[in-house]
């Protein structure tokens, strides 16, 4: 098994340790919510930004699942929903969750032979990828089931879709541009900071509003990226959302879903036993 498998699974307490340490010293965000309404501006997207967030809700999430991917949308029998796609060798699986309470309400296995990684869904199907295994997974997004297995080369870490086309992390410093409906490359971005360093460990992604959003891998950092230029908009610290006892049983953070208010999202992370409703403030 690769290095880089078993660098995922040793994260988890090391981070867990880091994040704890980090709300033990800094405060973290329940300093963020008590601070006074007039002091809290909400980050303008077009602009370079440094940011906090401000919890909104917590909910309960499954610390069972190895979280790869998330994304809120409408279903039709279930009403407002989360998708989400759970990793690992064995334990890989796609599932339907009421956001309010973290109840799983359909899910499906993967192949054992599979990690699975991010997804997102198109205007008619649903895309998950695998982390080396080469192959995307077009799903009903109504049903979970497989409508077509597509094959690609390299990594499959985050994916997003802006309305026009997929975007796709590898854990790089590239984001790469697939069509929605087949699957092919129609392109690639580098990214980089505001002097020019490529950015690397990109992870998790999330389209909103012009924006591609992604959480840096092992980290608590949330990126904003201009999906033209490859220039980031913005840098959030989303530090200390679990408690220290929370921290003890979790891996890393990961899990970006635009929620339904202006410039709110929900936040999670694999093995994590509570997703957060956050807004992104200076």
């Amino acid at each position: 098994m690769s290095s880089v498998f078993d660098e995922k699974r040793a994260a988890r307490h090391g981070l867990a340790f880091t994040a704890a340490s980090v709300l033990a010293l800094a405060g973290c965000s329940a300093g963020n919510a008590a601070a006074d309404e007039s002091d809290r501006e909400i980050p303008d997207q077009d602009a370079q930004m440094n940011a906090g967030i401000e919890v909104l809700e917590t909910y309960d999430h499954d610390p069972g699942s190895f979280t790869q991917g998330l994304e809120l949308a409408e279903h039709p029998e279930y009403g407002t929903v989360l998708y989400e796609s759970a990793g690992l060798y064995g334990e890989s699986d796609i599932r339907i969750t009421d956001p309010a309470t973290g109840e799983v309400l359909v899910s499906q296995d993967l192949p054992a032979e599979d990690f699975a990684e991010g997804l997102t869904l198109t205007d008619d199907a649903i895309w998950q990828i695998t982390w080396q295994e080469h192959h995307a997974y077009k799903r009903d997004p109504v049903t979970l089931d497989v409508i077509e297995t597509v094959e690609y080369e390299g990594e499959g870490w985050g994916i997003c879709y802006d309305g026009e086309r997929l975007v796709m992390s590898d854990g790089s410093d590239t984001l790469t541009f697939r069509d929605p409906v087949t699957f092919e490359e129609t392109g690639t971005l580098a990214v980089a900071d505001d002097g020019g360093t490529p950015v690397f460990s990109i992870n998790e992604l999330e389209c909103s509003n012009g924006t591609v959003w992604a959480n840096i891998w092992q980290t608590d950092q949330i990126i904003g990226i201009d999906p033209e230029s490859g220039n980031l908009q913005a840098e959030v610290d989303a530090s200390g959302l679990l408690s220290p006892e929370e921290s003890a049983g979790a891996d890393v953070l990961n899990g970006i879903a635009k929620a339904e208010g202006d410039g709110e999202f929900y936040l999670t992370g694999k093995h994590w036993p509570k997703m957060f409703l956050v807004r992104f403030v200076s």
